[in-house]
Parts: structure tokens; sequence; C-alpha cells
């Protein structure tokens, strides 16, 4: 696996959605997108992490930066999920985890003693040409959101 860096192409993809959408990057070509990718729905921490995204949702659309939230979740649980805790955030389901590993963010990870795999908590700034504009790995929630939208808001 390979590690994304800043000025590579974002790898491409093409996902179910919540609302029974399909979701693709290609789409959002010409204007940046935040991709973040997080372990599950409705967890503390990913719980947080979608609602801080979501409360400053107006200030990236007002930007023209789409957000898309990915996990290996299905999409009917990312809509029992958005409904839950009012999310404004688009959601992608990657349950083959095809693009959490194309993304490298499905890795090895250990609790209690076990490894397994599972998505590390990462975030991509895409800019309007589809290149990575910034990576952030082994993200912590508080403040997240925030940074990314100054980030962005760069671009």
């Amino acid at each position: 696996m390979t590690e994304l860096t800043v000025g590579q192409k974002a790898p491409g993809f093409e996902l179910d959605g919540d609302g029974g959408k399909t979701l693709r990057l290609s789409d959002y070509s010409g204007h940046p997108v935040v991709v973040y990718f997080y372990p599950k729905d409705d967890t503390p921490g990913c719980t947080k992490e979608a609602l801080s995204f979501s409360c400053l949702s107006a200030e990236f659309a007002a930007k023209n930066i789409t957000v898309i939230g990915i996990s290996p979740d299905t999409a009917a649980k990312h809509d029992k999920f958005k409904a839950k805790h009012e999310l404004t955030v688009r959601l992608a389901s990657d349950p083959e985890t095809a693009t959490c590993q194309d993304y490298g963010v499905w890795v090895e990870k250990s609790m209690y003693g076990k490894t397994y795999m599972g998505v590390e908590r990462s975030t991509f700034l895409i800019d309007s040409k589809g290149e990575i504009a910034r990576v952030w790995r082994k993200v912590k929630v508080a403040g997240h959101a925030e940074e990314v939208l100054e980030a962005a808001a760069k671009l």
C-alpha cells in the first residue's frame, strides 16, 4: 500500500450514498471536495466528527466545497445515522473497503491485545483539479472540521 501525498491525483470512487444516491468523486470535479474516512456510524468519536462537519456545512457550501464521509457501513445504516443525528454531510458506503484501501486508510489496528483491520480516521482535501491538497491522518476529532474548513477556504 502506497501512502497518498499532496499533489497526487485523488483515487476516484463510485459508492452507494445516503438517500439511495450514488456518490462519484468525478461528479464534483471543478471544485474542492473534503473526503473524510471514519470507522463506524453511531460511535462516539464518529458521531462527534459527523456533527462537527454538519455544523459547518453552510460554511463549506458557501465556498462550494462538498464534504463526503466514507465508512464500511451500509447505505441503509448511513440513512439511520443521518436521521438520528440530523446530519447534513453526504455519507458513502464502502463495505468492500476498496476505496478505504485506495486511500490507504484500511490499516491494521489493535485493541485489548487483539489486532484487526479497520479504518484509520483520516481526511483528504481534494482541490478543483482532483489532486490531493492536504492530508490529515490519525485525526483527533476536536477542532478538526474547523481546521479542514480553514485549509479548504485557502484553495
